[in-house]
């Protein structure tokens, strides 16, 4: 009897259809010569620290860093009763040997030899492979097995990342909590990825909004908006710094004749666009139908497991291999009705072939994984839940598109005179529609122009001045933090560095929707609409964490290094020295820093079998003064204020009083200073504290820019 094991039961089904296993039994499905059973996604994990030794069960801080030399693991209680029945088919003395049928990644890889490894089976092993969960691949899945050895690589990664997260995340986590007196998550890829939202959050907090104007001029059947041809970036060029200004070039110029005084056209290409991996998906369906990257790859993962629509979706790449070219015909001509207008108008070779290229198919170009396609069976669309609709279609147009010609045409530029002042107007001609008539709900912006040529003239019969506003970077959504994710590291200046992580991110296409809704769940990012943002106490982690485990280009560097792994291009041991000696140094900073930081209300771990304890949501500040009636000064979630406030004293500093004027979020630090000697400065500018005001001056500016709202009042 062979065993196949499955990662879940959905898939474990699926398999025994195909294989004649028709005979119910407990926690597996039998037939003739094979027996699949199924795991319930994980069956064991690593243990925790005090299940290794009753002395971590108290979080002291001089009994860290925790660095056992090995991490034992446990079966997981909640799935206890199959692993049982797991291990018994493993083991049984029919079994002849084993198929390993998880999921074909790293993490799929792990799920079984974790369980192997519990169960102490000495069985052979072979492993399937597929990215599709058709009949026909499930077949030709099993006709090409391969010995499990061959995966050995991808296991040692998958040991590695576990084992590098649990170190990191259990070390970090417990000193820094320690240290600053709440509950603190803290992960090898959590916290960069936090460092990302949070440098955003800076950059809005200190963006300094400039009001400019524009003038737009009317000729009747086009419009351009005025610039100044010396001034070389596009952008600024067409801003006024003054209404008189803008006022005076629209005066000059309305009822006036104008002349065109130049027309250019460029030529112009867009290829069609490449099939999708998991992180250009979850991109898009959040740009284009407003889906979480968590949310779409529960889709894609129902698309691919349910309804057998599409492949294999947790995928880094966006090529198929050369020997697909066959199927991805067949799965062309087997797309649902609504899609075979576009596929006729693919410009087919003769015989029926596919215009192929490298920026689709490229076996170089392949990992574990081809790129997200439908699969040859015609999908159901009309059973598809509405969303899963949305996704599917979105997968098979791109499909289709992929064989059409580059949409091409000429970019337009138009200068107008008038008055000695010049006025812009773009727009385009399209000449071939190519891949985008595949899309036909999709309008180009640009201007439609009337024919122009040089020395045509017209007459200006409006001229518009608008006030415009510098704006400030836009919140995060889903799709540009999943882009910063995958390109963390791009932006190095080391030439050479910047080469070694090309291919690396943080976190995996597999993963990094989990990491976004971790950070969501742990309070250290909101969500709201679309946008993401790091919340207060997000700020206040980075603030005190080191570079060290905050810096996006170090994980990056290890999400190469545990790739690297995978092939057997690095040594495994090698890297998890260097993951102790991470997790030794955050210990030990943790320790020793200086900085201060405060938190809101936190839930705290106590003793085992004791529950959970509130710290208190009121924090008083030592050594601190009311300036309006001398009682000690308290912190809350929002804000410091005096601990006499039922007394009626009415002081108050609330933390983001200073935000929208470009200054800092206030701290304890920064309190205790400001209510002794009155003025901070800092390397931003000067904080200062007087006369009922709080003020902040930016470096460079003569007059203080005022909080906010009120900062303190007197009785």
């Amino acid at each position: 009897m062979i065993v196949v094991v499955a990662e879940k039961p959905s898939v474990g089904r699926d398999i025994a259809r195909v294989l004649g296993c028709r005979e119910r039994g407990e926690g597996c499905l039998k037939g003739e010569n094979y027996l699949v059973t199924w795991a319930m996604g994980h069956l064991v994990t690593l243990c925790e620290p005090d299940e290794i030794d009753d002395k971590y069960k108290k979080w002291r801080m001089d009994e860290l860093p925790i660095l056992p030399e090995t991490i034992p693991t446990k079966v997981i209680s909640k799935t206890k009763s199959q692993f049982s029945i797991v291990k018994k088919l493993m083991n049984d003395k029919e079994t002849e040997k084993l198929i390993c049928a998880t999921d074909a990644g790293r993490e799929g890889e792990l799920i079984f030899r974790l369980i192997y490894n519990q169960a102490k089976c000495k069985k052979p092993v072979d492993r399937l492979w597929i990215s599709s969960m058709t009949d026909e691949a499930i077949k030709e899945g099993f006709a090409s097995l391969k010995p499990a050895q061959e995966y050995d690589g991808l296991y040692r990664s998958a040991t590695c990342r576990s084992e590098a997260d649990w170190l990191v995340g259990m070390n970090a986590s417990r000193a820094f909590t320690l240290r600053f007196d709440a509950l603190l998550s803290i992960g090898r890829v959590q916290t960069p990825t936090l460092a990302i939202l949070v440098k955003r959050y800076h950059e809005i907090a200190n963006f300094k909004p400039e009001e400019y104007y524009t003038v737009n001029a009317d000729f009747g059947d086009y419009s351009g908006q005025w610039f100044d041809e010396k001034v070389e970036d596009e952008k600024k060029a067409s801003r006024i710094p003054t209404k008189e200004k803008a006022d005076e070039i629209a005066k000059a110029v309305k009822g006036k004749a104008a002349r065109v005084k130049s027309v250019t056209a460029e030529a112009k290409k867009d290829l069609p666009p490449q099939l999708y991996d998991l992180t250009s998906l979850q991109r898009e369906a959040n740009r284009k139908l407003g889906f979480t990257a968590d949310k779409t790859l529960k889709i894609a993962q129902e698309l691919y497991e349910k309804w057998k629509a599409i492949t294999y979706p947790r995928t880094d790449s966006r090529y198929l291999p050369m020997d697909m070219i066959g199927r991805t015909v067949q799965t062309l001509h087997k797309l649902p009705g609504q899609y075979q207008e576009y596929v006729e108008n693919i410009p087919w070779k003769e015989g029926g072939k596919l215009p192929i290229s490298r920026r689709t198919f490229d076996n170089e170009k392949i990992s574990d994984h081809h790129a997200i396609i439908p699969t040859p069976q015609t999908a159901p669309i009309d059973k598809l839940p509405a969303d899963a609709q949305k996704l599917f279609d979105m997968i098979a147009r791109r499909l289709v598109a992929a064989f059409y010609p580059a949409h091409e045409y000429d970019a337009i530029k138009v200068i107008t005179e008038s008055q000695g002042h010049l006025f812009k107007t773009t727009g385009r001609v399209v000449r071939v529609n190519g891949w985008k008539d595949v899309y036909p709900s999709d309008k180009d912006e640009d201007e439609t122009l009337p024919k122009l040529t040089e020395g045509d003239g017209r007459t200006v019969s409006k001229a518009t001045v608008k006030k415009e506003t510098t704006k400030p970077p836009a919140p995060h959504t889903d799709a540009s933090l999943l882009y910063a994710m995958e390109n963390a590291g791009r932006e190095l200046e080391d030439e050479k560095l910047r080469e070694q992580m090309k291919g690396s991110g943080l976190g995996t296409p597999a993963t990094r929707a989990a990491i976004i809704e971790r950070l969501i769940q742990v309070g250290y990012a909101a969500r709201k609409g679309r946008a993401i943002s790091a919340t207060e106490k997000g700020v206040s982690l980075i603030g005190i964490a080191p570079p060290e485990i905050a810096s996006p280009e170090t994980t990056g560097k290890w999400e190469l290094a545990l790739d690297e792994i995978a092939k057997n291009q690095r040594d495994p041991q090698r890297f998890m020295e260097g993951i102790r000696r991470l997790t030794t140094f955050l210990v030990e900073y943790a320790r020793d820093t200086k900085t201060e930081a405060s938190f809101p209300e936190e839930m705290r771990r106590g003793k085992k079998g004791a529950g959970k304890r509130k710290t208190s949501s009121v924090k008083p500040i030592e050594g601190t003064a009311c300036p309006l009636c001398g009682k000690p000064v308290q912190e809350n979630i929002k804000a410091f204020g005096c601990s006499g406030w039922r007394d009626g004293c009415h002081f108050t500093l609330w933390k983001d009083g200073l935000k929208r004027g470009g200054g800092p979020m206030l701290n304890e630090k920064l309190v205790k200073l400001l209510l002794e000697k009155g003025e901070v400065k800092g390397s931003t500018g000067t904080i200062t504290l007087r006369d009922g005001t709080l003020s902040f001056t930016p470096n460079g500016q003569e007059v203080p820019q005022v909080s906010v709202g009120i900062t303190y009042e007197k009785k």
